[in-house]
């Protein structure tokens, strides 16, 4: 087996994953390192949530080398490395009880479970998920059921979830899918925060939208048909040429600030003239 950087939290080597003849993702060379937050764009289909279940464990590569927290994918137990990464994604959504109380939510999580059974929690471990739903702005809910959260409520407490183990590295599938214009941004923010502290988790976000991402990402990855269009210091790869490949239509880039908004570059002369 070979070594692997200690720095490097995800390490792929020409990762492939293939599956009834169709090849989803691949092949893919990516690291990532302790400091880095990604962002993961491209159309459906792209490979986006396949390369994620790689990176999480939770599906193994079918060619190619897969290290997670130096952890070779194949030769170690997936229930250790779980502890060690904060993972959402809409299937885990999906699956959490409507009448969960949402301390609890977040405290099971260190347990490696998805809704309390018989566990016994100690005042350590609530003030723990008070700390960690205060740090994405929950902290209110925490006496709430998670079937009478928002839809932005309920993905604050999720990544609050995720972070309650104290991860290595963050990973979030699509967090703002399915949010309102005030609840994107207000997530936007919450996750901005966290990008730009010293001491959060390494983190790889994704995403179709660049409208959704946080201000403090450092590095993006784009992806078509299972293929790396551009991968690299976000500046240099989101672009509105890498984005025309990416999406397979003109697109033009603009910025304000930290923020990018992106939107069809109209053909020339489709401009409809005025009556007089």
């Amino acid at each position: 087996m070979r070594d692997t950087d200690p720095d490097l939290l995800i390490d792929f080597d020409d990762v492939t994953v293939v599956r009834g003849g169709a090849t989803l993702v691949g092949p893919i060379t990516w690291q990532v390192e302790l400091d880095e937050r990604w962002v993961i764009l491209g159309a459906n289909g792209a490979g986006k949530t396949t390369l994620m279940r790689v990176a999480s464990g939770e599906m193994h590569p079918t060619s190619g080398t897969a290290f997670v927290l130096g952890e070779r994918l194949g030769a170690t137990s997936i229930r250790d490395l779980s502890t060690r990464l904060g993972v959402t994604t809409a299937a885990m959504a999906a699956r959490v009880p409507a009448d969960e109380i949402v301390s609890d939510l977040v405290i099971s999580a260190g347990y490696s479970v998805l809704g309390r059974w018989q566990e016994t929690y100690d005042d350590i471990d609530r003030d723990q998920a008070v700390e960690t739903l205060e740090s994405v702005g929950a902290e209110h809910l925490a006496d709430r059921r998670y079937g009478t959260l928002s839809d932005g409520e309920r993905k604050r407490v999720l990544i609050a979830r995720a972070l309650m183990t104290d991860p290595e590295l963050l990973l979030l599938d699509e967090p703002a899918a399915g949010l309102d214009l005030g609840g994107r941004e207000e997530l936007v923010a919450r996750l901005s925060t966290l990008a730009l502290d010293p001491d959060a988790p390494a983190s790889v976000l994704i995403t179709h939208h660049v409208e959704e991402i946080p201000p403090g990402f450092t590095h993006a990855m784009l992806l078509k048909h299972g293929e790396v269009v551009s991968q690299g210091l976000i500046d240099d790869v989101i672009t509105s040429e890498n984005l025309s490949t990416t999406f397979s239509q003109a697109i033009t880039l603009t910025r304000d600030g930290d923020r990018f908004f992106a939107r069809r570059t109209r053909p020339a002369g489709s401009h409809r003239r005025r009556r007089a």
